[in-house]
């Protein structure tokens, strides 16, 4: 597991994230397909979920509890949680709020929780070279 990164603190921020920059940075990971979960657009790899559209501004990711509370401490106003999520291994990204660099890591290490090892293996050869 790699340490949680606290959030950039830029001052100004490029184009806004949108669920568009979303999907790019998930299908841009080895084996991530879209399909749905409670009725909005989803992203697993291998069957294993990675995030899903809750509602226009809000993205589901799956993290660890540890990230979760570094990044919620942060920057409670883009990242946070309601209490359905309390006990899921799961937290709220606002969108409009997220650096896109930040959203990529987060995709990314929650990929890299689910993915098997052949993808994590060929991932990691690539992004060597």
């Amino acid at each position: 597991m790699t340490k949680p990164k606290a959030p950039n603190r830029r001052k100004t921020k490029t184009e806004p994230v949108t669920f568009d920059t979303v999907r790019q940075l998930a299908l841009g990971l080895p084996g991530v397909e879209e399909g749905k979960s409670w009725g909005t657009p989803a992203f697993h790899v291998g069957k294993k979920f990675l995030a899903r559209l809750r509602e226009d501004d809000i993205l589901v990711v799956r993290v660890e509890f540890a990230a979760r509370e570094v990044l919620m401490g942060a920057a409670p106003e883009t990242f946070f949680i309601t209490d359905h999520y309390r006990d899921y291994p799961a937290m709220l990204v606002r969108l409009s709020k997220v650096d896109p660099d930040d959203l990529r890591r987060l995709l990314e290490e929650a990929w890299r929780r689910n993915a098997s090892k052949r993808l994590l293996a060929a991932f990691d050869e690539d992004n060597d070279q």
